[in-house]
């Protein structure tokens, strides 16, 4: 197989899957970006415009079901146009609920060895929301690694308690504290590229995820734009998810700002994610404790002594509660969705038989 396919991370799986789909003549490629259902991909022929062929997108029950950037896809090629006809199986897959859609899954990036969740060290700097980013992780497959950017905005003693705050918060996971501006600490992050290795940057708008970018590739790739001076919040300046080939070696995934990222079914994730409160569960009077009131709950004897961040506890917390929402929900849709596919055997079973 081209050197250029083992650079974006194809190896003996991904053909092994690609054999298994059943139609012959296809040939493999990587998505680069998808605009309104048109995707640019990479393949043997070089840079392609492909579309999703009829049998996909009829089959796909939503926005999960098509292709995303960093998708492996067997295409069938025409000139320098491509039809995508199966999608290879996913290792890893950032995903959040779809804006707007409490039953709908939308894939951030798929195949994604590294997730970088990037926070600015500005105003705007919250360590609950890499909190939500890494259950998100969790259950994406990739790796985290937090990187807290723009230790120029801010004092060496306010730098180390942000770090201090996001060791609490995900522990185990490597924290690194880079400035683009003064190109600090960004050589730690080349050590999660190497070819054939997928990076994808995740974070709110006007954490720097574009700078960073820049300062890898070696040039002014990624377009960038200054912050809100009074709020420190960004303005969106990547506008669509972008898949990069690094001339040094590994593949970088951009992605837009998300100002509050919705999750998903987290499944076990939360657990995950949060595992020092897990760990502590183990010692809860009652198996099923929910810490929020029961008698003998250890989690909450460790917040009382100093041990676990009653901060975290409270996010956990409603992290818990937006997982249970969601799954009422589309138990709910459910309910109505199995009641409309019955109601005319209902209706058939109640009407009245007629007397020959």
């Amino acid at each position: 197989m081209s050197c250029i396919l083992e650079l974006l991370g194809w190896d003996a799986a991904f053909a092994a899957a690609l054999d298994d789909v059943d139609a012959p003549g296809l040939a493999p490629a990587r998505v680069a970006v998808e605009h309104n259902h048109l995707y640019r991909v990479h393949a043997l022929a070089g840079e392609l415009l492909a579309e999703a062929a009829g049998s996909l997108r009829h089959a796909a029950s939503g926005p999960d079901g098509l292709p995303a950037v960093g998708d492996w896809v067997a295409i069938r090629a025409g000139g320098r146009r491509a039809s995508i006809r199966a999608i290879l199986p996913r290792r890893s897959c950032f995903a959040r609920k779809a804006a707007g859609d409490p039953t709908q899954r939308q894939v951030v990036a798929a195949n994604v060895d590294t997730v970088l969740l990037v926070a600015g060290l500005d105003g705007d700097f919250n360590p609950r929301r890499v909190e939500r980013y890494l259950v998100a992780a969790a259950e994406s497959g990739a790796t985290p690694v937090v990187v807290l950017n723009k230790t120029d905005l801010c004092s060496t003693v306010e730098k180390a308690a942000a770090v201090d705050a996001i060791r609490a918060a995900a522990p185990g996971v490597p924290v690194h504290a880079t400035s683009c501006a003064r190109a600090q600490g960004l050589d730690e992050l080349e050590a999660y590229l190497a070819p054939g290795r997928t990076v994808a940057l995740l974070g709110s708008s006007g954490v720097g995820k574009s700078s960073i970018i820049n300062r890898l590739l070696g040039s002014d790739r990624q377009q960038t734009r200054r912050v809100h001076g009074r709020t420190s919040r960004g303005r969106h300046t990547t506008v669509h998810r972008e898949l990069l080939l690094r001339p040094g070696g590994g593949v970088i995934i951009d992605t837009p700002g998300m100002r509050e990222l919705q999750l998903w079914d987290s499944g076990q994730a939360l657990e995950a994610a949060f595992d020092d409160v897990d760990a502590l569960a183990a010692d809860c009077r009652f198996r099923d404790c929910g810490h929020r009131g029961e008698p003998g709950c250890a989690v909450r004897a460790a917040v009382a002594g100093g041990r676990l961040p009653a901060a975290r506890l409270a996010h956990f917390h409603r992290l818990e509660d937006e997982r249970a929402a969601l799954r009422e929900r589309q138990e709910q849709l459910d309910r109505i969705a199995e009641a409309r596919r019955t109601r005319p055997e209902r209706a058939a079973a109640r009407a009245p038989r007629r007397l020959s």
